[in-house]
């Protein structure tokens, strides 16, 4: 698949997604600025750190969830006890905003704009802003939204946390009826807000690439950041195109998604790492190449005479020794 363009189809080079969601109105208070201006600071800061795009989310607490919907994250970390209550706090952006940050990511950063729509007048007003949709793991089941986002012919990537392949299956079903030949990607994703390590099951990833080899395969993260940033990098070594992980400016603010967060820090040491792996992968026929033509020819051993040999003698094994340089006859012989 291609986002924007971008070929989606190395696993050395995956295609890093900074998941901004709401947490910019946190940034805004905490540094006293208006939440537009901070969300185009996380933007700034996640295109410096070397990520591939940047993703939003756009709801509206009314349209998302019941009053009285419970809590299904670490309250301790995030005290809100009802969905709706926390939702309602971080709605406040609609068509105008996201136009905004959309052309403003477009004019000032090489990296894409991305929002996940959860209504139907999201979906809408995001057709013109984003190169790709992403459907949330809680919405896999929302056959008429996930129809409604297949009718705009675009990318989509599909988050399957808490899913089983059934219902993996019957939303991929509703896509490819509503295109014939769909860009698609599947993301591994476990719903435990912050996921424990021993949760992460990120084999899971091949399973879905051995269940869906025509479509893409990725990750979207909840595991707390750990030293080197393992969690991200081990998922490429199952098979990870795209990654998405939620980003900050301050993984020590309470509340929503900030405690589970990568910061600049952790993205650009992701980053300087997946290209470290790029660059010591290589191809992958095995066979020499160039740099080994001297060590082929000086550190391989020939066949070296024992003794002095007379003209018309019979050599025997015992007149023959294995030395190196390998320039001679091969003791292959």
């Amino acid at each position: 698949m291609r986002i924007n363009g971008t070929p989606i189809d190395d696993p050395r080079n995956p295609y890093l997604i900074a998941e901004i969601g709401v947490n910019y109105f946190d940034i805004a208070e905490e540094r006293d600025i208006p939440p537009l201006d901070a969300a185009k600071k996380m933007v700034t800061e996640a295109a410096d750190a070397g990520v591939d795009a940047v993703k939003f989310q756009s709801y509206s607490a009314d349209r998302l969830a019941s009053e009285q919907s419970p809590a299904y994250w670490d309250t301790e970390e995030e005290s809100t006890e009802t969905q709706y209550e926390l939702f309602e706090q971080y709605d406040d952006f609609g068509k105008a905003e996201f136009e905004e940050i959309a052309t403003w990511t477009e004019k000032n950063h090489d990296i894409d704009f991305l929002s996940t729509p959860f209504d139907f007048e999201a979906v809408d007003y995001l057709e013109d802003l984003v190169p790709a949709y992403k459907i949330a793991s809680a919405d896999i089941t929302n056959h008429p939204l996930i129809r409604h986002i297949a009718r705009k012919e675009k990318p989509i990537l599909l988050s399957t946390g808490a899913s089983t392949i059934g219902e993996i299956d019957d939303a991929v079903r509703v896509i490819e009826e509503e295109t014939s030949d769909p860009e698609l990607a599947l993301l591994h994703c476990i719903l435990q807000y912050p996921t424990d390590p021993e949760n992460a099951n990120l084999r899971m990833i091949e399973h879905l690439d051995q269940v869906y080899p025509e479509y893409t395969v990725g990750y979207s993260d909840h595991v707390p950041p750990d030293e080197g940033m393992i969690t991200l990098l081990n998922s490429i070594f199952h098979g990870a195109q795209i990654i998405e992980k939620h980003f900050t400016l301050n993984k020590k603010l309470e509340g929503n998604d900030h405690y589970h967060a990568m910061d600049p820090s952790d993205a650009r040491e992701f980053t300087q790492n997946v290209k470290k792996l790029s660059e010591t992968s290589g191809m992958s026929r095995k066979m020499p190449i160039s740099v080994e033509s001297e060590s082929r020819d000086h550190a391989r051993r020939s066949l070296v005479a024992a003794r002095d040999i007379q003209a018309g003698e019979e050599i025997t094994r015992d007149h023959l020794v294995i030395k190196r340089p390998g320039t001679g006859i091969s003791p292959t012989r």
